[in-house]
């Protein structure tokens, strides 16, 4: 957990932990209305769809499928989804991937 005092990450993607049992978010803030953090997810990992509050996900490394309500489509490093509050979200690893994430209220 963050104290919420840093306001600098030099290499964000250094943080990402990756496990064979499942993603381990590395807070970078963590506050009652809003986190931001970041994911490392291995090949073949993947975030089972769900729904949840107003999120961005940036991703930093990798190529990979993201659902987000009805619709999936591929990913690769660069490219950034905002999902709205409620949609229901996932995502398949086809590399190591690891991802900026946001979310807090709308």
């Amino acid at each position: 957990m963050s104290d919420g005092n840093q306001i600098y990450f030099a290499d964000t993607k250094s943080r990402a932990v990756f496990a064979t049992d499942g993603p381990k978010p590395q807070f970078l803030v963590e506050t009652p209305k809003f986190k931001a953090l970041v994911v490392g997810l291995e090949a073949g990992g993947q975030i089972p769809v769900h729904p949840g509050e107003a999120a961005l996900y940036h991703f930093l490394e990798g190529e990979g499928l993201m659902t987000v309500a009805d619709e999936t489509f591929a990913f690769q490093a660069g490219a950034s989804v905002v999902v709205p509050s409620g949609v229901r979200r996932g995502i398949n690893a086809k590399t190591r991937v690891v991802f900026l994430g946001a979310k807090g209220e709308s």
